[in-house]
């Protein structure tokens, strides 16, 4: 039997991986590189040694690419937006997106954190994408940033049933990374038809990649947090505020004063909407 320490260790290393995206396996055993000879190496790459290339050696064919991945950013936008314009509701929206492939984190990811909360709710939080804790249970913001957002809405009087909550991107990027300008320009058509299709009468970007998607703005994010913007939904003019991402506050609580003034603001909106 193996030791409680070794046991602990590869517990601890299995965590590690899992923290920094590494969730799967790419062969039975495991091979030391380092080790490996030039042909080897050339050979598990899908060449011929150089030594062992001759008159009638054939080039060995690549892998075929996949088109939906080989496309352009700009082609898989257009793509996704012509697909989300085709849902006429959140189900077939949520079709749409699991059965979308023109974005690679999806192959990385164990699930598309698509929403939670009330679509019908007056309020929809957007945030940037999903952690490690959101992508095992495939709900957005249930790890310890959902935790500090859910104490943050009750501190208003709201909870998850009187709110809507999403992300810019759906699927988890690997170890947690930033996504990358183009992964958010692919998934933006989405996210901009969910809110067109929940219709809300506010709109808050939790962050600074979430504002600079949804707002167009360039300014950081403690510039942008606590000013009003309108947002065009297609169907009417909404309005909409920037305020700090839970995840920020967890690391920078000083900062959660600032959050706190942007509760208020927005408590007050719900409590006293403009004239139609």
């Amino acid at each position: 039997m193996m030791p409680d320490h070794d046991l602990r260790n590869i517990d601890a290393l299995l965590d590690f991986y899992a923290a920094s995206g590494v969730d799967a396996g790419l062969d039975e055993a495991a091979h030391d590189r380092f080790a490996e000879s030039a042909a080897e190496a050339q050979a598990r790459a899908g060449r011929q040694p150089v030594a062992d290339r001759g008159a009638e050696a054939r080039p060995i064919a690549a892998p075929a690419a996949n088109p939906a991945l080989a496309a352009s950013a700009e082609d898989q936008a257009l793509v996704a937006r012509s697909a989300a314009r085709a849902a006429a509701t959140l189900e077939e929206l949520r079709a749409v997106m699991e059965a979308f492939e023109g974005c690679a984190l999806r192959l990385t990811a164990k699930s598309l954190c698509f929403a939670d909360g009330n679509p019908a709710a007056r309020i929809m939080f957007v945030g940037e994408a999903p952690g490690g804790d959101e992508d095992r249970v495939g709900r957005p913001f249930v790890g310890r940033s959902g935790q500090l957002l859910d104490r943050m809405l009750k501190a208003i009087g709201l909870d998850r049933n009187l709110a809507y909550i999403a992300n810019i991107v759906p699927w988890r990027p690997p170890g947690n990374r930033t996504p990358t300008p183009q992964e958010a320009a692919i998934c933006r058509p989405f996210i901009e038809r969910q809110i067109e299709l929940c219709d809300p009468d506010i709109l808050v970007c939790l962050g600074g990649p979430s504002a600079q998607a949804l707002l167009g703005s360039r300014d950081g994010i403690i510039k942008t947090r606590g000013r009003w913007f309108e947002y065009a939904t297609g169907s009417r003019t909404i309005r909409a505020m920037a305020t700090l991402h839970p995840a920020y506050l967890l690391r920078e609580p000083r900062q959660k004063r600032l959050a706190w003034r942007d509760m208020k603001a927005l408590k007050a909106a719900l409590e006293n909407p403009p004239p139609s």
